[in-house]
């Protein structure tokens, strides 16, 4: 059952959406934040490894295979950190794909909230069947 997107939902998924705007990827800026308890306690966005050069596209304008995913990056940083996953929800401005979901379900996260759809559905689908609640909202300004 799908909870009631709240005041907190809204603002937390701006947040996301603003924080996508970090990255310096070209061809999309995605934007992730993960809350638990109402308090974020991480953040992401699609981007290369540290240490790499800030340029996510190739020559040919396609994605270089090693940019990582902004839910990916939030992980990430909570790997790295004292703090758990553990029944926390994701903010996301995009669908996660099938690889992050695997993530997003080991990492204890128990809720996605996202606001666009990716080329591929796998993802929620994968997650959906694992447990995770997932809420899509399409127009966020409408809420």
């Amino acid at each position: 059952m799908t909870e009631k997107l709240n005041k907190y939902d809204r603002a937390y998924l701006r947040i996301a959406r603003e924080w996508g705007q970090l990255s310096y990827c070209v061809r999309r800026k995605v934007g992730a934040i993960i809350v638990k308890d109402r308090m974020i306690i991480s953040d992401g966005y699609n981007g290369t490894p540290s240490g790499f050069e800030n340029c996510c596209e190739d020559e040919e304008n396609l994605t270089k295979w090693y940019v990582l995913h902004a839910e990916a990056n939030a992980i990430l940083k909570v790997a790295r950190s004292t703090q758990s996953c553990e029944g926390a929800t994701l903010y996301i401005t995009m669908s996660p794909c099938k690889d992050c979901s695997k993530l997003i379900h080991q990492s204890g996260i128990k809720r996605v909230v996202y606001q666009q759809s990716y080329k591929d559905s796998s993802g929620i689908d994968f997650l959906t069947r694992a447990g995770v609640t997932v809420e899509c909202v399409p127009d966020l300004d409408q809420i």
